[in-house]
């Protein structure tokens, strides 16, 4: 079977071996006197940077289109809120599996314990929280899910903004179960969702196309600020990560697709 240089799969790889090899190189630059980065570790972080912030800007009005109007489609069945139940009943049986799953591979594997603090840098988290901060911290706080954080550091003290993904979907199934309860007066806001969902996942299309040159950036700055022989040590977590998505995808599913009646391979092929 003839290589296809021109598909994605090849260029996302080919630009993993490139940012590899541009991390190598940026590390053997060094650093500048008062220790700044090189002119080559500056652009791949800078790059990796904007490619990321790419990909935050357009999840949360990915994941409120996408969940309001799912939600949403449900109208056109009899069954409507059983099915509902129904789902989210699943999706907490599988999260429960896939829970259990991670933590026995982190108890055997221990992917972290040959690190030592080389890899990255580690410090104390600033707080700790239970099961009753979890339930807390589903609430969303205002109609946005947005979250304000101050760090303040030598130069100064700089605010960001950010979206809790978790009071996201809180607030876009409290707005998809809104339009069912409306009816037909919530239409032209459906009408408004369907279309943001097509715009968004027009402009996540094109982000990523620019995932080989993303990558390519993500693997330069890292192996630049860390090194090689300290990433290296990271493959064990990065192992014991897909092991358990493995797990999941090709043991967990199939056997509740078994369970169920329903075949494994068609099933794969129609998702």
């Amino acid at each position: 079977m003839a290589l296809n240089y021109r598909s994605f799969g090849f260029q996302v790889l080919a630009g993993m071996a490139l940012g590899l090899a541009l991390g190598l190189v940026a590390r053997s630059l060094g650093t500048g006197p008062n220790g700044e980065l090189n002119g080559l570790a500056t652009a791949l972080k800078t790059t990796g940077s904007i490619f990321v912030s790419l990909l935050k800007a357009v999840v949360p009005p990915l994941v409120f289109a996408a969940m309001v109007a799912s939600i949403a489609n449900l109208r056109a069945l009899d069954n409507a809120a059983r099915l509902a139940g129904q789902t989210l009943l699943w999706f907490a049986f599988t999260a429960l599996i896939a829970v259990i799953i991670g933590l026995a591979i982190g108890l055997i594997i221990q992917p972290g314990a040959g690190l030592h603090g080389q890899a990255l840098p580690v410090g104390k988290p600033d707080s700790m929280g239970g099961w009753l901060d979890f339930l807390k911290g589903l609430v969303p706080g205002n109609s946005f899910a947005l979250s304000a954080s101050t760090k303040v550091a030598e130069t100064g003290a700089t605010t960001t903004l950010s979206f809790n993904i978790l009071q996201l979907l809180v607030i876009s199934i409290a707005v998809g179960l809104a339009t069912l309860k409306v009816g037909d007066k919530a239409e032209p806001f459906l009408a408004f969702v369907r279309s943001l969902l097509a715009v968004v996942r027009a402009i996540l299309g094109w982000i990523i196309r620019l995932t080989p040159i993303g990558s390519a950036a993500l693997i330069g700055s890292a192996i630049a600020t860390y090194g090689w022989s300290a990433l290296a040590q990271l493959g064990t977590f990065a192992g014991a990560v897909y092991l358990g998505l493995a797990l999941v995808l090709l043991v967990v599913y199939p056997l509740l697709l078994i369970a169920n009646g329903l075949k494994p391979l068609p099933f794969f092929a129609k998702a």
